[in-house]
């Protein structure tokens, strides 16, 4: 494998800051066991690639990394963290080959046969999928391990949270993940947890017609007639000319 479907690496990782300089001056001048990038790799160049993961995956190097223990007598003010970089003891290292390979793959072959490419290319790089987290993940798929785990509340409080920090721009924080969640688990037959989301959901967008439609369709799935038409009544409030809202009233034999 060439060095050149890495060039948008190291441009990320030279902006980034977060190899310390004494970390930095661990990596040994001559590399082993190099199975991906270059063996002839130059040093610098390793560094700032190294730096990108770690930025990338908001990680330290030791999540790939073999730490060793410390020299007897050492103390433990003085060396920080040491690695022996070449061993493959952890499975996260393994992991990190697979992607870089798979990236090589989407950048080099998939993306170069798309006609009229961007000139400079977009390419795929870690921080396109993981944008900070050690495993890439959705705000979807959050609030249904965590309703799975810890039940509908705690997967509310996650989501508030996450929200809270807006999490570093690692999550879609608009409406529509929140409903498809919601959708998910009413199709589970969890219609009160789905409501519980959506309430939460119509907290951050009050004036959307959508959170008022599809509550008011579980409401009626779950046979909460006086609720649902008070939603269906609720999106006709907010816009008039809704016509779903309307042609669902009629169904129920109700006045809009």
């Amino acid at each position: 494998m060439t060095l050149r479907p890495f060039a948008r690496m190291v441009a990320v990782a030279v902006a980034a800051t977060v190899v310390s300089l004494p970390l930095a001056a661990q990596i040994p001048q001559k590399f082993e066991n190099l199975q991906v990038l270059p063996k002839d790799i130059p040093r610098d160049t390793l560094v700032a690639i190294m730096r990108g993961f770690t930025f990338a995956l908001g990680v330290r190097c030791q999540f790939c990394h073999v730490e060793r223990e410390p020299a007897a007598g050492a103390g433990g003010g003085g060396g920080g963290l040491n690695f022996n970089f070449a061993l493959d003891d952890k499975d996260h290292k393994k992991a990190a080959r697979v992607m870089l390979r798979m990236m090589d793959s989407i950048n080099t072959r998939y993306l170069a046969g798309i006609p009229n490419r961007d000139d400079p290319p977009t390419s795929v790089t870690c921080i396109t999928c993981h944008r900070g987290l050690s495993k890439p993940g959705t705000i979807e798929t959050v609030l249904l391990g965590t309703h799975a785990r810890l039940g509908a509340d705690s997967a509310i409080a996650r989501y508030r949270m996450l929200r809270n920090e807006m999490a570093a721009g690692r999550y879609d924080f608009r409406e529509q993940p929140v409903a498809e969640v919601a959708q998910k688990l009413s199709a589970m037959g969890k219609h009160d947890d789905a409501i519980k989301l959506l309430q939460m959901n119509q907290e951050f967008y009050p004036n959307s017609v959508n959170i008022d439609m599809q509550l008011a369709e579980i409401y009626l799935t779950k046979g909460d007639r006086d609720a649902g038409i008070a939603r269906l009544r609720a999106v006709l409030a907010k816009n008039p000319n809704d016509r779903r809202a309307a042609a669902r009233l009629q169904q129920l034999g109700v006045q809009p």
